[in-house]
This record gives C-alpha cells, sequence and structure tokens, in this order.
C-alpha cells in the first residue's frame, strides 16, 4: 500500500513522537528497576551487591555499545537500526519479566542493554536530521522532558507494579509502547539507501566493554572481597589497561566507534565533561533515595515511587520551554545554573531522617531538584549535539548518551565505598552530599567551559 502523503508538519510530529517512544522506554528500564530491587532480593537473596548488579549489568552494556550502535545508526540507516533495537528490548524485556533466578536475570539484564543502546542514539539522530535552528531546540526540549522523566517517574510505575501485581511485570510492560513505536515506524517516510558499505569498529566495542567492565565488577564486588584480593584488582587492572587501548585504537583506526577528532570541540568536550557528573549524580541519587524510602524508612514501593514524582511534574512543565528559550540566547547560563540549583536540592534532604516527613524533608529538595534539572538537560543536548556536523549526529548524540549511562553506571557501582555494606541513616546523607557535590561540579564545567554559539535566524515553525 503506497504511504499517505503527509504534510511537514505531520512528518515532524511523526517523527518526534517515534524518538520519545523508542528513548522512553530504553530510559524507564535503566530507573523503574529501582523500586523493585528490595523486592527482588527478598525473592532472589543476595542483598546489596545483586542490587548493584541489576542495575549495573543494564547500564554497563548500555553504555558500552551504545558508541556502537551510533556507528552503526549512522552506517545503516536510523531507522532499520531503531527497527532491530526495538525487537530485541521487547524480547529480553519478556525473558527478564520470566527470570528463574538472581544470575539470569543478571545475564538478561546486560543482554536487554545491549538492544537499548541501539535505540537512544537513532532517535536522537533522527530528530536532528528533521528539525533545525529554534524548532531544533524546542525538539529536542520536547524529547528530553518525556525521556528524561522517564527515568524519575520508573520508579512510580515499578512501584504500582511491585505492590499491586509482582515485580516481574516492571519489564512486561515494554511490549505495549514498543508494539506502537513499530507500527509508527512503518508510517514513517523511508529514508535512501546507503551506497557505501560500512565497517563496523569490532575491537572498539570489545576493548570498551571490557574497559568498562572490569572496573564496575571491582567496585561492586570489592565489598565482598577487599580490594587486595586477585578477584578484585586483577579485572580492574585489565579493564583500565583494556579502556587505554581503548583509546589509543580510536585515534589509530580508519573507522572509529567514538571519533575522537569530536571532542576537539570546546561545547562538545565541556558538555560531555558536565554530563560525567550530572547524570553521575542523578543514577547515583535516585538509586538510593528508592531503596532507602523502603529499607529503613519502610514505605511500599508504590509510596516510594510517588514520593520521587514532583521532579517530572516540574520537567514536563519546563523542559520544552527552557529548550526553546536556551535555543534563543544560548546554553551557558542553564547549563551553569541549572546543575547547582539540582545539588542544592539534594542538600535540603540532608533533614531527612529515619522517620521520613515527606513534605517537610524531601519534597521541597526534590522540586528544587526538578527545577535544576529542567534548567539543564535541554540546553545540555543542545549545546553538545550543536557542536558537531549534522552528518555525524547519530555518533555525537551516542558518545554523548554513553556518557551519561557510563557516568550512572560508575556511580551506583561506588554505592557500597559511600553507604558502606548496608544503606542507613549516616550513609544516606552521605549519598545526599555525594550527589550534590557531583551536581555543583557540573555546573563549575559548565560556567568554565561552555560558550553560547552564535544563533542563527531560523523561521521554521515548530512540529
Amino acid at each position: 500500500m503506497a504511504s499517505v502523503p503527509r504534510t511537514d508538519t505531520a512528518t515532524r510530529r511523526i517523527v518526534l513522537l517515534v524518538a520519545i517512544l523508542a528513548s522512553f522506554v530504553a530510559f524507564l528500564d535503566g530507573t523503574i528497576i529501582n523500586v523493585a530491587l528490595p523486592a527482588i532480593t527478598r525473592e532472589f537473596g543476595g542483598g546489596l551487591p545483586v542490587q548493584q548488579w541489576v542495575v549495573d549489568a543494564y547500564l554497563l552494556t548500555l553504555g558500552a555499545f551504545i558508541l556502537l550502535a551510533g556507528s552503526l545508526s549512522d552506517a545503516f540507516g536510523r531507522v532499520r537500526i531503531l527497527a532491530i533495537g526495538l525487537i530485541g528490548f521487547g524480547v529480553t524485556s519478556l525473558l527478564c519479566a520470566l527470570a528463574p533466578s538472581a544470575e539470569f536475570l543478571i545475564v538478561v539484564r546486560a543482554l536487554q542493554g545491549a538492544t537499548a543502546a541501539l535505540l537512544v542514539p537513532s532517535s536522537l539522530a533522527i530528530i536532528i536530521s528533521t528539525f533545525s535552528g529554534q524548532a531544533q531546540a524546542k525538539a529536542i526540549g520536547t524529547w528530553t522532558a518525556w525521556t528524561g522523566t522517564a527515568m524519575i517517574v520508573g520508579p512510580l510505575i515499578g512501584g504500582l507494579l511491585v505492590d499491586t501485581l509482582t515485580w516481574r511485570l516492571v519489564f512486561g510492560i515494554n511490549v505495549l509502547p514498543i508494539a506502537v513505536t513499530l507500527w509508527l515506524l512503518m508510517k514513517m517516510d523511508k529514508q535512501p539507501a546507503r551506497t557505501t558499505r560500512p565497517r563496523v569498529d569490532v575491537v572498539g566495542a570489545i576493548l570498551g566493554a571490557i574497559g568498562l567492565g572490569g572496573p564496575v565488577f571491582a567496585l561492586i564486588e570489592q565489598g565482598r572481597y577487599g580490594w587486595t584480593s586477585p578477584i578484585v584488582w586483577l579485572p580492574l587492572v585489565v579493564g583500565v589497561v583494556a579502556f587505554a587501548v581503548f583509546l589509543w585504537w580510536e585515534g589509530r583506526t580508519t573507522d572509529p566507534m567514538m571519533p575522537l577528532s569530536l571532542f576537539s570541540s570546546r561545547n562538545f568536550s565541556a558538555g560531555n565533561i558536565a554530563t560525567v557528573f550530572i547524570y553521575g549524580a542523578l543514577g547515583f541519587g535516585f538509586f538510593v533515595i528508592a531503596i532507602y524510602l523502603q529499607q529503613v524508612a519502610g514505605w511500599p514501593a508504590t509510596l516510594a515511587g510517588v514520593a520521587t514524582l514532583p521532579p517530572t511534574l516540574v520537567m514536563l512543565l519546563l523542559s520544552s520551554r527552557i529548550g526553546a528559550w536556551a535555543g534563543r540566547v544560548g546554553p551557558r547560563l542553564f547549563m551553569t545554573v541549572g546543575p547547582i540549583v539540582g545539588g542544592i536540592g539534594f542538600l535540603l534532604m540532608l533533614a531527612v531522617g529515619v522517620e521520613v516527613n515527606y513534605w517537610v524533608q524531601l519534597l521541597p529538595g526534590l522540586v528544587l531538584f526538578g527545577i535544576g534539572l529542567s534548567i539543564t538537560v535541554a540546553p545540555l543536548t543542545s549545546a553538545i549535539l550543536g557542536a558537531i556536523d549534522e552528518s555525524q549526529a547519530g555518533i555525537g548524540s551516542a558518545i554523548n548518551n554513553a556518557v551519561a549511562r557510563v557516568a550512572g553506571l560508575v556511580a551506583v557501582a561506588c554505592a557500597g565505598l559511600i553507604l558502606g555494606g548496608v544503606l542507613d541513616l549516616p550513609g544516606f546523607h552521605r549519598a545526599m552530599v555525594a550527589t550534590a557535590i557531583a551536581l555543583i561540579v557540573g555546573g563549575v564545567v559548565s560556567f568554565l567551559g561552555i560558550r553560547n554559539p552564535p544563533v542563527r535566524d531560523e523561521t521554521s515553525a515548530p512540529a
């Protein structure tokens, strides 16, 4: 059947919706798991290390292969890679829901992360290639509002499923949005076929995975075996060496999955450094809050999820507007002020005690953090992707998303160092301070490193 002719506005709306849905499921699955962790360890055992691995197995492969996925997106076509990723993500989600043991769940979570890596670069790249100027900035703001809130609204959805049904459905709910996204993909205009045969950086992908996996394994397992155990220090050494070789290889190979030349752009480099601190703080902070409210304060999973909803509402209200505003005046001010405001929000949570008074001890900090995150995220994405050529949008967004996921991965892996073996009130306070410091450092890095690009006169209307 021939496709129905569409206006540019209709096409843009479909593209934006596809990008939002595809990224939403990937981001959602990275955080919806947080409130399910106590239920998973009640069924399978394993304590904090199993909780860390269930989170980090997903983030590890997502971070390791998202760079390769960016190259695949640019080489084989963004829609094709997006479709493959959606199908793979749906299958692995169902396997997670049926997991008979913690070990099986951790392995399948790693496979799920690898398929999720195909989703984010392709979805953001189709926005970059469809929109331009201020319309692009607003579209990125809208994409950011919906996909970014998935990182926070996940605990709410997960809590409802854990308390009313089963933790296994936190994975099963992925099937419906994936089916809708695949249907929308079929309605999109066909992209031109590639005329050259692409080459894939397999060596870089392997080195990157080892370079991330070794240190993460060491950070998680050091609490069980100690730093002097070869089970800990050997993977650490191998991982560090592999990552060094990875950087050497990416500068040497003719088809790198992470072109080091992109980092010659000041905004691209500074933006990714800021991303390390901002997204590391985001991943770690909400990991700790979700577990603390359940295991220490004794809240049900649903209530713990509802408690973290205010930042979501703030982002839905502000992100699109701030994205458009930053497109007019430049990202530097937003990227400086936003993380610092968010860091102050986490410092307010030092008022939390064993008996949590939500309205006084948590809510003010969460709202302030939501404001700070809304100010930060869309300008951050625009600054980074606006610093590179449109033809490299896929790999550029892949690098930034890899940096964000790896930052969260390492931050969660460091949980044992900050919290100790068991999460208690002093450990919670240390976590809030560490999160706040990371956010404030992200703001300082942005102030020192980001420069506002010349603002183009763009008259095209947003979708």
